[in-house]
């Protein structure tokens, strides 16, 4: 895999419309592009790496392409699927079984000499914890809306009474299903001090005072470029239900926004984030959380493409400009 220079590796599911838009402008590029799911493995994906004094070299191979592990330009660490093991094996066997392919070939994604991550899957592990999102946000001097998380229904009572309006949010988009297998989500959600019992005892659960809002900010960074949409049109707290009311526009992004912005990703160590802001009356965004590994694919293409452009951009040149 010569020609076009050293390949992108790719690292997600096989249906990711959101790595899909940049492996199409990196094919426009001539760059050359592999594109594997560590979920496949050990079915259709083979890995050999050799360490030593000198370093690491070994390959990378899928049913369609072979990469040396030295070679690797750029890793787009997007959405791959779960290690898996063979239905054959008892389940003792199978955990351990998984447990090795994760720290074996998930070790060895992680440790490829010279390539650059966008994002490396141990940052994007470390950034993906509220309370630590929330916490930086704020040395970060981006304005945090009051928020609790707690299993005590005393102290959310209590919060929700002094801080009402109070919304309910998971910590997490975990997979959920009910009893048929149908996906559901936890949407977020208005809660009053009423609807709160001793069944939150069970875990943990974020509650957050509701910013009296005008409007969404959804604000894609990669690296220094930042990109920022005005949300409009959602009739509840939570916009992913209405994608079919919702309007979008572009916007500037305030000077002290940005560098707050900046300021957290170099806190993770993060050159991607997709962050939610909440736009109040006064004007001032109010951080809610940034995904470090969130979806942008769903916009209209004169939002799209520059995004595209600038994470095609990450990945062929490496980070540099």
């Amino acid at each position: 895999m010569t020609a076009g220079g050293p390949p992108v590796l790719v690292v997600t599911r096989l249906d990711d419309a959101t790595a899909d838009e940049v492996i199409t402008e990196l094919n426009r590029r001539q760059v050359p592009v592999a594109r594997l799911d560590p979920g496949d493995f050990p079915t259709t994906v083979t890995a050999a790496a050799k360490f030593d004094s000198i370093g690491l070299e070994g390959f990378l191979a899928t049913e369609t392409r072979t990469v040396d592990l030295d070679s690797v330009r750029a890793v787009y660490w997007r959405r791959p699927t779960p290690y898996t093991a063979d239905l054959a094996m008892s389940e003792q066997t199978a955990r351990w079984a998984v447990a090795e392919a994760r720290y074996g070939l998930g070790g060895i994604l992680a440790a490829l000499p010279g390539a650059h991550y966008l994002n490396h899957p141990w940052r994007n592990r470390d950034a993906e914890y509220k309370p630590a999102q929330l916490a930086t946000a704020a040395r970060c001097q981006l304005t945090v809306p009051p928020t609790l998380i707690t299993n005590d229904p005393v102290h959310a009572r209590t919060f929700a009474a002094e801080h009402g309006p109070v919304l309910y949010k998971a910590l997490r988009e975990t997979d959920y299903a009910d009893t048929a297998g149908r996906a559901l989500t936890v949407w977020i959600d208005d809660v009053t001090p009423g609807q709160i019992d001793d069944r939150i005892r069970h875990t943990a659960h974020l509650f957050q005072q509701r910013v009296a809002k005008t409007a969404d900010i959804r604000l894609t960074a990669v690296g220094q470029r930042l990109f920022a949409v005005r949300i409009d049109g959602s009739p509840g707290v939570d916009w992913r239900r209405h994608y079919d009311q919702l309007t979008y526009t572009s916007i500037t992004v305030p000077p002290e926004i940005a560098n707050g912005v900046r300021a957290y990703l170099d806190a993770f160590g993060l050159v991607f984030g997709a962050f939610d802001f909440g736009l109040d009356l006064d004007g001032r965004w109010h951080f809610y959380e940034c995904n470090p590994n969130g979806q942008w694919a769903w916009f209209p293409d004169p939002v799209t493409a520059p995004i595209t452009a600038a994470l095609a951009d990450q990945l062929q040149h490496g980070g540099h400009p």
